[in-house]
């Protein structure tokens, strides 16, 4: 399943796309997947429940150690 963020993104983007093209059919269909991208997304809660990836840490810094420098 695809969570609130993504979907509200993807929606953002299709509605700044319809809003550069001088294609108005084009625009009227980016529009209407962006509207339903939103309804997908509104009964979502706010913050995603999506599993952290297994090399990241609780703090946010990677838990392998940088692959650049030496740790």
């Amino acid at each position: 399943m695809l969570g609130k963020t993504y979907l509200t993104k993807q929606a953002s983007l299709l509605v700044k796309f319809a809003k550069t093209t001088s294609d108005s059919e084009l625009s009227a269909k980016l529009m209407s997947k962006a509207a339903d991208l939103k309804a997908q997304a509104d009964p979502m809660p706010d913050s995603d429940q999506s599993p952290q990836a297994p090399d990241v840490a609780e703090d946010g810094s990677s838990a392998r150690g940088n692959p650049i420098t030496p740790s």
